[in-house]
């Protein structure tokens, strides 16, 4: 069974059971948030993320062209923008819209399920597709993984702290759900897109959590030879620009 979304290209990955906080300011997406609003309040206010592949979220200025187009910013070679953003995505839940003097919107989004892209239509304001959920089975040894990858998070987790020079997340408790467990490691960690993508896309919650021990004990060992990284920006930004 397929399903017709708005698309919300970001350069980011949102996960199942994640808040994400947006700062929204494009036309086009402006648009869909006020469509979204004026939906029915019996009908679910929901959009797909999919992160970009190519090209940014904020569509270059064009001021001999015209306004700019719903594929402004999604830069390939053939103009497909199947090719310019990942096809694994994740549904978003519009949770609360603040309209600010300006024009732009504050929106707070929580992740709900994945889903497949299928095909794009670029007639209208924004980008929408055809779009079919992925289900998620656990996997073999789910449950012995995910012990082990939260003692590699907390391992990470203080390296990185020491790494930004400011003091550890202390010993706040993890969910006992091997799959929430996976999706919240994946998204406080600091890995670049194609990783966390990667991560999204992971057939079963046994593979997500067995690629993230991997990943978390290389990366503890690469900070445990930094004993600071001044140059390097390991903070995650509360808005996404776009």
């Amino acid at each position: 069974m397929t399903e017709r979304l708005p698309l919300f290209p970001l350069n980011t990955v949102l996960y199942p059971g994640l808040v994400l906080p947006l700062n929204v300011f494009e036309e086009r997406y402006r648009r869909l948030v006020a469509d979204l609003l004026a939906l029915p309040e019996d009908r679910p206010r929901r959009f797909g993320v999919l992160a970009i592949r190519d090209g940014r979220e904020v569509a270059p200025v064009r001021p001999d062209d015209g306004p700019a187009g719903p594929l402004d910013g999604l830069g390939t070679v053939t103009g497909d923008p199947l090719e310019a953003m990942y096809h694994i995505g994740c549904v978003a839940d519009l949770a609360s819209a603040q309209e600010q003097p300006d024009g732009r919107y504050e929106l707070l989004v929580t992740g709900t399920t994945r889903f497949r892209l299928r095909s794009v239509d670029t007639g209208g304001p924004y980008l929408t597709g055809e779009t079919e959920p992925v289900e998620e089975e656990p996997g073999e040894g789910a449950g012995v993984l995910a012990a082990g990858v939260e003692r590699a998070f907390r391992a990470y987790q203080k390296r990185l702290a020491g790494a930004r020079e400011a003091s550890t997340v202390g010993s706040q408790d993890l969910p006992d759900d091997p799959q929430v467990l996976s999706y919240l490691v994946a998204a406080a960690s600091v890995f670049e897109t194609p990783v966390k993508q990667e991560l999204l896309a992971c057939p079963d919650t046994a593979q997500r959590l067995r690629t993230e021990l991997e990943l978390l004990r290389r990366e503890t060992a690469v900070l445990s030879w930094l004993p600071s990284l001044p140059a390097v920006d390991l903070t995650r930004q509360s808005f996404s620009p776009n």
